[in-house]
């Protein structure tokens, strides 16, 4: 998933750099959003690696 916002990220940079307004703000929005995700999954992720190392020890 994070590979697919950096996708975008270089898609917003490259539009915005060749004047597509609109396509370099839809794809910067979709780059936030996926980028969004992948943190908010890494984070939960995180937290039950915690919790499962906790419970063995």
């Amino acid at each position: 998933m994070l590979k697919w916002a950096l996708i975008f990220l270089v898609i917003s940079l490259v539009a915005g750099f060749l004047g597509f307004r609109g396509v370099s703000s839809a794809a910067a929005t979709i780059a936030k959003v996926l980028f969004g995700i992948a943190l908010i999954l890494f984070l939960i992720f995180l937290i039950l690696a915690f919790m499962a190392g906790s419970a063995v020890v």
